[in-house]
């Protein structure tokens, strides 16, 4: 008798588990947390960090964020980050980190085919040609549409600058 009960119990138990695991496996992080669980964006998370940001993209949203990989920050002039990331330019770190983000959530079908200029959250234009893949200025979005609890993630070759 106990042993029935305790089957039966644990039928229960697992099947209200695979109800509820369904929604657990659907939720989405948020864009900072999903930038450091792909792994490939530790520069461009300290520099969210060291620019105060951290909390912004982590807030509501919606946004887009066009993310360069540690390559494409590798790829900047030795001793770039470096000097980024010292607290007197903190203000230039803040304008370039926020020339990489759309307010609103544009996925890649939105722009597909088009040339567009909108407005960074730093408030300078960015040119985007959706024609024949994507690039915005000149660096090329090699991963496009993950998407985020508050927006969606677009992955580009090269560090934008306003």
């Amino acid at each position: 008798m106990i042993r029935k009960t305790i089957l039966k119990l644990a039928a229960i138990t697992a099947i209200s588990f695979s109800m509820i695991a369904p929604t657990f496996a659907q939720m989405k992080s948020d864009i900072v947390d999903t930038a450091i669980a792909a792994g490939s964006f530790n520069t461009l998370v300290a520099a969210v960090s060291a620019a105060g940001l951290v909390d912004t993209l982590k807030s509501e949203g919606p946004f887009t964020v066009f993310a360069p990989t540690d390559a494409a920050f590798a790829a900047l002039p030795e001793g770039t980050v470096e000097n980024l990331l010292k607290p007197e330019n903190k203000e230039t770190l803040i304008k370039i980190l926020t020339y990489h983000v759309l307010s609103g959530k544009v996925m890649s079908a939105d722009i597909a085919g088009k040339m567009l200029s909108p407005t960074t959250v730093e408030g300078s234009t960015v040119h985007i040609n959706a024609t024949n893949g994507v690039m915005i200025d000149e660096a090329n979005v090699v991963t496009a549409d993950i998407e985020t609890s508050n927006g969606v993630i677009h992955v580009i070759d090269k560090v934008i600058m306003p």
